[in-house]
C-alpha cells in the first residue's frame, strides 16, 4: 500500500489495480471502506471498457475476444514508478495476458498527487503500437453515504449546471434503447434508494464538470473532472455512493458492431496519447 499525506489530506493507493483505497480529510474517512457484504471495491479503474459489452465480447478485425464488465485494469498489478510521500505514479502495459482479451498495444499511467486543493489523479493513455488504439476509460470512486456527521436521508448532489438532457438506464448491464427524463433539471438532486432500483444513472450528454456531494452537518465533498460521461450508482440500502467520471459506457442492447464502431470510445494513432483527470476535495459542512 502506498500512503500519501499533505496538509489536511491523506490517501492510500494499492498497486493492485492502481486503486485509491482511502481518502481522508482532517482525519475523516470519506471514501467507502470496501465491505464485501455490500461491494468489495472502493475506487476501481475501468479500462479498456466502461460497463459491459454485448455478450461480454469485443469484436475487432474479424476476431472475437472475451472481455468482462469494466475490463481488466482493476484486477492487475500495476508497476509503481515512484512515490515521494505526497504523490505516486503507476503504470500498466499490455502483455500476453491482456492481448487475449484486448488485442491492442497500450501504456496507461496514473499519477495521484495531494495538494492543498485535494487529490488530483491524471491518467495518460499512450499508443506504442503500429495500429490505432481504441479504448474507454473510467473511474469508480465510492464515497460514504452517509458522510460523517450527516443523515442518510438528507444527502444531496449539486451539479454545476442544470442537466436537461435525457439519461440512460441499464438492463442486464447494457444500455436500454429508450432514454429517461433527467432527474438533474433542478438543483439539488435529493438522494434516495429508489433512484437506483433500476441500477445506475448514466449521463452520456452531461454539461457539468463539477459537483458537490453533502448533507447538513457533513463535510462537502467536491468532485471535478474532464471526462465527457458520468455515472451515479449504489445498491439500494448500501452505505456508499459511487460518483463516476467516464470516457465511454456500456453497449446498447442489440449492438453487434465492431469495437471501433462502439460509441464513447477514443482512438489514438500510433505514437499518440490522451490525458484525463479528476480531483477530489473537501471543505467545511454546510450550515
Amino acid at each position: 500500500m502506498i500512503h500519501l499525506q499533505h496538509g489536511e489530506y491523506e490517501a492510500e493507493v494499492a498497486p493492485l489495480g492502481a486503486e485509491l483505497t482511502a481518502f481522508r480529510w482532517r482525519g475523516l474517512d470519506l471514501l467507502w471502506e470496501g465491505d464485501p457484504r455490500w461491494w468489495g471495491r472502493r475506487a476501481p479503474v475501468l479500462f479498456p471498457i466502461v460497463g459491459r459489452l454485448n455478450d461480454d465480447t469485443l469484436r475487432h478485425a474479424g476476431r472475437s475476444h472475451h472481455l468482462p464488465q469494466h475490463g481488466f485494469a482493476r484486477d492487475l498489478l500495476w508497476e509503481t514508478l515512484g512515490a515521494d510521500g505526497r504523490s505516486t505514479s503507476l503504470r500498466l502495459r499490455d502483455s500476453s495476458e491482456t492481448r487475449g482479451a484486448y488485442p491492442f498495444a497500450f501504456e496507461l499511467t496514473q499519477r495521484l498527487e495531494l495538494s492543498d486543493g485535494g487529490l488530483q489523479a491524471v491518467f495518460t493513455l499512450a499508443n506504442p503500437g503500429v495500429e490505432d488504439l481504441i479504448a474507454c476509460l473510467g473511474v469508480h470512486p465510492a464515497f460514504r453515504w452517509p458522510l460523517p456527521g450527516g443523515r442518510r436521508d438528507e444527502h444531496q448532489i449539486i451539479f454545476e449546471a442544470d442537466e436537461p438532457e435525457p439519461m440512460r438506464r441499464l438492463k442486464n448491464g447494457l444500455l436500454r434503447e429508450a432514454t429517461h427524463p433527467s432527474p438533474l433539471t433542478t438543483w439539488p438532486l435529493l438522494l434516495k434508494d429508489t433512484l437506483f432500483a433500476d441500477d445506475a444513472l448514466i449521463f452520456d450528454r452531461l454539461r457539468s464538470r463539477r459537483l458537490r456531494f453533502t448533507a447538513p452537518g457533513a463535510p462537502v465533498v467536491e468532485l471535478a473532472w474532464d471526462f465527457p460521461h458520468f455515472g451515479i450508482w449504489t445498491r439500494p440500502g448500501a452505505p456508499f455512493l459511487c460518483l463516476e467520471p467516464w470516457q465511454g459506457f456500456a453497449d446498447q442492447e442489440g449492438f453487434a458492431g465492431g469495437f471501433r464502431d462502439k460509441p464513447g470510445t477514443v482512438r489514438l494513432a500510433p505514437g499518440g496519447a490522451r490525458r484525463w483527470s479528476y480531483c477530489i476535495a473537501a471543505r467545511e459542512a454546510l450550515p
